[in-house]
């Protein structure tokens, strides 16, 4: 199915998988609907999307927590891109990597609302449109840690577990419209999520990659484009994806 010209919503566009997705979208030709915090970051990707062939690329300033402010940026768009064809539901992080017993209340409260929340008040404001117009794909950015607890990961891990629940409910609420739904989960992927867990150790960060050979974001956006790119009546439920050094979010094959 041809992705061009349609209209691709990805949060948390502004990095990694997010910036990536939007690329590949570009080169498909899709017109790109980009929302980030960091504002010029977001630019920066909007200006390589044009020049990868996005016919036209709209950026928004969104912070997904603030559910107001996600459904009026939706309600508020123009009109010629109101009509959202896919959602990439890509927001989302991860703080601490403590014991649950000892953990920060204020990471708990970051990871929920953004994973979490985020997802719901994005989907909220985006799915019915959908629903009314008879066409549309929702992608959530699901994880191998929403299968698989780790040590010391168990709040990170309960809300992608959140993440898979709220996707498979949202496929069943939509059987009978034509709307899909997907689940994008992959394992480890380099991108500056280690460094955001460490909140900017470089060399902690470095060491969760160390002797393995990750994903790339450009792996995981391949998948979510082939995905879109089905014919209208192929529903992609769920993929999971790892690389050839990962069996699952606990077990990997590290080189010394």
């Amino acid at each position: 199915m041809s992705l061009k010209g349609n209209i691709v919503f990805i949060t948390g566009a502004s990095a990694g998988i997010g910036a990536a997705t939007a690329l590949a979208f570009a080169s498909e030709g899709a017109r790109l609907l980009l929302a980030a915090r960091r504002a010029g970051k977001l630019a920066e990707v909007a200006s390589l999307a044009l020049q990868r062939g996005a016919p036209s690329v709209y950026s928004i300033d969104l912070d997904v927590r603030d559910h107001r402010a996600v459904q009026n940026a939706i309600d508020t768009l123009p009109e010629e891109w109101a009509q959202i064809d896919v959602l990439v539901n890509n927001a989302g992080l991860s703080r601490g990597l403590d014991k649950l017993y000892m953990g920060k209340v204020e990471d708990w409260d970051e990871m929920i609302d953004t994973n979490v929340k985020g997802l719901l008040y994005v989907s909220r404001a985006v799915v019915p449109g959908m629903v009314v117009r008879g066409h549309g794909h929702v992608i959530n950015m699901g994880s191998t840690a929403g299968e698989i607890t780790y040590p010391n990961g168990a709040v990170y891990c309960a809300s992608k577990a959140a993440e898979k629940a709220i996707n498979d409910g949202l496929r069943q609420d939509l059987l009978g419209t034509p709307v899909r739904v997907t689940s994008v989960d992959p394992g480890m992927v380099e991108t500056d999520f280690s460094l955001v867990r460490f909140r900017g150790d470089e060399e902690r960060a470095a060491k969760v990659y160390k002797g393995v050979i990750p994903l790339t974001p450009e792996d995981i956006a391949d998948a979510i484009v082939w995905a879109a790119g089905r014919p209208a009546h192929v529903n992609i439920a769920r993929i999971s994806m790892t690389s050839i050094d990962q069996a699952n979010s606990l077990l990997f094959d590290r080189k010394s």
